[in-house]
């Protein structure tokens, strides 16, 4: 207790005599305090200073930081904190931008795809009120009587074809709405864009409860889709005003395989979707007769199927000639519709464009159906807009033996 008081008491008076036998105790000498031999061995704790040592004290054995070296090491400290400071700013900011809607604007839901990828439960929405708002300008300019109707070209059977102020203000009307909301996806369209035409067609991506209960989301590559848009079916009967064939048509591609089908008919609001593996909102009928079929075909050469399908099913075989592919593809379902006749299959023996058949062939996968060319092939949705192989269509039935009955029909597709 004595030696740790006279510790003590050195330290109040300072640090002058300890330091003055720092030499003598580094050789082991026995150092002198106050007249007294004191031994190394029993060292007092150096006095505590109430001033922090500088860095450079505390600097390991022979390493001596310079203030200049110390004050780039500072810099460059704040630097890295500044950085990962303001990017975690960033990113709060960006979160709240994308969690909390604009002032008088619309929502946006925490469950959107991330970037470079597309949900195609909001796909088929925002598809189903593409075909409706074309579907709305369809129907205004028919009923206007302001079709301003002039040709645009022929078939390859020779056939002209017209082109209608309702083509392509729907074709506006739908491309844009669709462009908007997934800038990342390949459209195309039957009709050509003008970018000065171009309008501001905003969705609010509100999901329709029906299409909620029946789809969950599913995320796939943005590179992997192609939307391919029919803004008018049926232009012809359009203009002969035979308004129960028309409708506006949106298909969805995935890797060229059609998942998400939609058929509206503008002047009925009757509207039919389905996406393959999900749900939709139509059905098969509960019967087909396979023994002497119903035929829907087109107008423009109901005559070549005729001949062909009365030799294969018998003379009591019924030939439906309809206008526009999403007309007849409806006729294969259980659609309740006071001007939709009903079919048993469908056959198309010429070049057609693929913007007709994607939504149907779509929705026939989505139940269970088929839709191939006439030698049985799946029709891919990518490449070139045209499908050269003519097509046949089915749902319930056996589709292979419905093509080996018909192998003439490939050879008219051709024509």
């Amino acid at each position: 207790p004595g030696y740790r008081r006279h510790c003590l008491l050195a330290g109040e008076r300072g640090a002058g005599p300890v330091a003055a036998t720092e030499g003598r105790e580094r050789s082991g000498e026995p150092r002198l305090h106050h007249g007294a031999v004191v031994s190394t061995r029993h060292r007092c704790p150096p006095a505590r200073s109430a001033v922090p040592p500088s860095p450079a004290a505390m600097a390991p054995m022979g390493i001596r930081l310079s203030p200049l070296g110390m004050a780039v090491f500072c810099l460059l400290g704040l630097g890295v904190l500044y950085h990962l400071y303001s990017g975690f700013l960033a990113g709060r900011f960006a979160f709240f931008m994308l969690s909390e809607p604009a002032a008088g604007g619309p929502e946006t839901p925490r469950g959107s795809a991330p970037a470079g990828s597309v949900d195609l439960r909001e796909l088929l929405a925002v598809s189903v009120l593409a075909a409706v708002r074309g579907g709305e300008e369809v129907k205004r300019v028919r009923e206007g009587n302001v079709l301003n109707a002039k040709a645009k070209g022929k078939t390859r059977e020779g056939a002209e074809e017209q082109l209608t102020s309702g083509d392509l203000l729907s074709n506006r009307r739908m491309f844009y709405l669709l462009k908007g909301a997934f800038p990342a996806v390949q459209i195309n369209s039957e009709e050509h864009v003008d970018k000065a035409d171009q309008e501001a067609v905003s969705w609010d991506r509100s999901i329709p409860e029906d299409i909620k209960q029946k789809i969950q989301p599913k995320e796939v590559p943005a590179e992997s889709v192609t939307v391919w848009i029919d803004p008018l079916d049926a232009t012809q009967e359009y203009t002969e005003d035979l308004r129960q064939y028309v409708t506006t048509m949106v298909c969805v591609a995935v890797n060229g395989k059609p998942v998400i089908g939609v058929i509206h008919k503008p002047f009925s609001a009757y509207t039919a979707w389905a996406m393959v593996d999900g749900g939709s909102n139509v059905k098969a009928r509960s019967s087909y007769n396979e023994k002497t079929p119903r035929i829907i075909v087109s107008r423009s050469h109901a005559g070549k199927v005729e001949q062909v399908a009365r030799q294969t099913f018998g003379n009591k075989t019924v030939i439906i000639p309809a206008g526009g592919a999403g007309y007849k593809v409806l006729a294969l379902l259980d659609v309740a519709e006071k001007n939709q006749e009903e079919a048993d299959v469908y056959i198309h023996v010429t070049y057609i464009k693929k913007w007709d058949i994607c939504a149907g062939n779509a929705v026939l996968r989505a139940l269970g159906g088929h839709m191939t060319t006439l030698t049985g092939e799946e029709i891919s949705y990518t490449g070139s807009d045209g499908n050269e192989g003519g097509l046949i269509a089915s749902i319930n039935m056996n589709h292979k033996a419905l093509i080996e009955k018909l192998p003439d029909l490939e050879k008219t597709s051709h024509k």
